[in-house]
């Protein structure tokens, strides 16, 4: 099946050429590891005497958002005297933001492309003896691989969407069989358990923890660099400032067109290739990768700020009077995570479309501890205009994040019963 797959994908390549090579190039993307996506691993360094072998558990998140959700489960396992991890990621900025999180205690490594050679590869250099796959990420020759390896796989934080699983139901007899390899699915509630018992996990190894974002949400008031970022911003500490985040197209347009007057607008889009479309609705706009090198603050940009770097969101929304989540105001998109503007105590409002949070946005509208508005300047006016409503709301989204903590403490013993073999295939 292996060299079929391969074929296949051989296939979908060539014929999708022009679209990929065009995207690489327009975006960037082409400067990357490409022989770690083809399963080529750098050794560890070597040292003196062999150390005597552990277990190595390999936990993969594909990008930013996944590599950022498990540090708390990193923090839980790696105290383990007989534990070696390590943390791979697909993207380029998955890989960086994992070699700058973990990269000091545990190899980081690029996750492969699901061709059978460099899977195999892959394998041969990490030799894991389980593996976490954060949210999803369950690839047919990876998964087979692992099985004639004997490797248990397990899905932590699990999420399936409701659009994700309709497209898997159509090629469920090519996708049930790696989903039935799967040793534990530990998934963030009853309706992408069920998702997962349909795409052929055997109910008993579909475990429901919640999300571990509950752990992950830091509640602090201040961020270390906050200060420092609006200094070499130019970002005016005595005026409002509203900081919008994980924005996509059409949406940016909108924040900047109809911001209140009185306050200032920090944009921070999801993807690097959407930087420059901010710039096209306000050009004049203050872009922080402009402002890394100089010693003097710059002009104001009309009171529009690009955030065009990647790691330093937390930061710009520990200096927001009110937080928007962006990727929810057009039925394109499905939401971006809510949770970290509230958890720094940010009274924030977010659009109608959030189906890919909708667990996490009904504990937190039952509570009101977040607004929904296809209007959020409007909204974000309101918030400005009445104090009392802004801290209402901000603490109540933290009393939510306070009370549905405690996630990750149960993937970390799941994934400890994998090693020892208890959650194992039978």
């Amino acid at each position: 099946m292996g060299l079929g797959r391969d074929i296949a994908y051989g296939l979908g390549a060539a014929a999708a050429a022009p679209v990929w090579a065009t995207s690489l190039l327009r975006t960037g993307k082409w400067r990357t590891d490409w022989p770690g996506r083809f399963g080529r691993v750098k050794s560890p360094p070597a040292g003196g005497e062999a150390p005597a072998r552990r277990n190595t558990l390999l936990i993969h998140g594909v990008s930013v958002g996944e590599v950022n959700l498990v540090r708390g489960l990193v923090a839980e396992l790696e105290n383990d005297p007989d534990l070696d991890l390590v943390i791979s990621s697909t993207t380029n900025t998955g890989t960086a933001r994992a070699q700058a999180l973990y990269g000091d205690r545990h190899r980081v490594v690029r996750f492969p492309l699901d061709f059978s050679f460099a899977v195999r590869k892959f394998l041969d250099a990490v030799r894991p003896d389980a593996i976490a796959l954060v949210e999803l990420e369950v690839w047919p020759n990876f998964m087979e691989a692992c099985a004639k390896r004997g490797v248990p796989v397990a899905v932590i934080n699990g999420r399936l969407s409701e659009r994700s699983y309709r497209g898997y139901r159509r090629v469920r007899p090519l996708v049930a069989p790696s989903f039935r390899r799967l040793a534990a699915a530990a998934v963030q509630d009853e309706a992408y358990a069920e998702r997962f018992v349909g795409l052929g996990v055997p109910p008993e190894r579909v475990h429901v923890f919640d999300t571990m974002k509950w752990d992950a949400a830091d509640l602090a008031d201040t961020v270390d660099g906050a200060d420092e970022l609006a200094e070499a911003m130019g970002i005016d500490r005595t005026r409002p400032l509203v900081v919008a985040g994980s924005t996509a197209p059409g949406e940016d347009d909108l924040l900047i067109r109809t911001r209140p007057p009185e306050a200032q607008l920090l944009i921070a889009p999801r993807k690097p290739e959407w930087f420059e479309g901010v710039m096209q609705h306000a050009p004049d706009a203050v872009r922080r990768t402009k402002t890394r090198h100089t010693a003097r603050p710059p002009t104001s940009g009309g009171g529009v700020f690009l955030l065009d770097t990647i790691g330093e969101l937390r930061a710009a929304y520990s200096l927001a009077d009110v937080c928007v989540v962006g990727r929810s105001f057009t039925g394109e998109l499905y939401g971006s995570d809510m949770v970290e503007p509230i958890a720094l105590g940010k009274p924030t409002v977010i659009g109608p479309h959030f189906r890919d949070f909708a667990d996490t946005m009904k504990a937190l509208t039952d509570a009101g501890g977040i607004v929904v508005s296809d209007e959020p300047m409007g909204a974000v006016t309101e918030l400005l205009h009445n104090p009392t409503l802004a801290a209402e709301v901000a603490a109540a989204g933290r009393d939510v994040i306070r009370s549905r903590r405690g996630a990750t403490p149960r993937h970390a013993a799941l994934l400890r019963n994998l090693l020892a073999g208890s959650e194992r295939p039978g």
